[in-house]
């Protein structure tokens, strides 16, 4: 059912935290399911140097979290603002129907970002 993508990612997720300022750090939540993702990216030369997350939410949510954050780094703006939700489906192996918000989450977290800078 679930990928060895996204199993690896639940089980060993990337960049947990959160980073202290000069990081924007930004709270999202999809309020039908009621996951809740904090992203914090700090900058450098306009590319993600540093990105951490947290996310109170489903497995799918924990694993698509993680798999964002290891895309982010390094990535320039609108390298992020290409994100689109079948590039996190992606990174975790694919979702299933009932698991596709938590792509959705990310994308929306990364655009709520790249407004907060």
């Amino acid at each position: 059912m679930y990928s060895e993508a996204f199993l690896d990612h639940f089980k060993n997720p990337r960049n947990v935290g959160e980073l202290p300022p000069p990081a924007i750090t930004v709270e999202i939540s999809n309020p039908a399911c009621g996951d809740i993702l904090r992203l914090s990216a700090r900058f450098e030369d306009g590319r993600v140097a540093e990105v951490s997350y947290k996310v109170r939410g489903c497995t799918a949510s924990i694993a698509s979290g993680s798999a964002l954050t290891a895309w982010m780094a390094g990535k320039s703006r609108a390298e992020l603002a290409a994100l689109m939700p079948a590039m996190v489906e992606s990174a975790v192996g694919g979702l299933i129907p009932e698991s596709k918000h938590a792509a959705v989450l990310c994308v929306d977290g990364v655009k709520a970002l790249l407004k907060a800078r």
